[in-house]
């Protein structure tokens, strides 16, 4: 099973800063509303829980691959 490194940190009020190996991204919502995420790799996503087992996501931007 492969090691996987993620980290998390509030740095303000609904403010996160997310790390993990190969980026890093900017979080910025609460819980209860929608939330902006932003990474390094130009990724856009927008999320939002709803009620029950539901939730919402869009996705935009670049998505890299790591080439062999």
């Amino acid at each position: 099973m492969p090691l996987t490194f993620r980290k998390s940190f509030q740095i303000l009020p609904g403010v996160r800063l997310n790390i993990n190996k190969r980026s890093w991204s900017i979080t910025t919502g609460s819980r209860n509303g929608p939330r902006y995420t932003r990474s390094s790799t130009g990724r856009r996503t927008t999320s939002m829980d709803l009620p029950g087992p539901f939730g919402w996501r869009r996705t935009r931007g670049t998505r890299r691959t790591g080439g062999h």
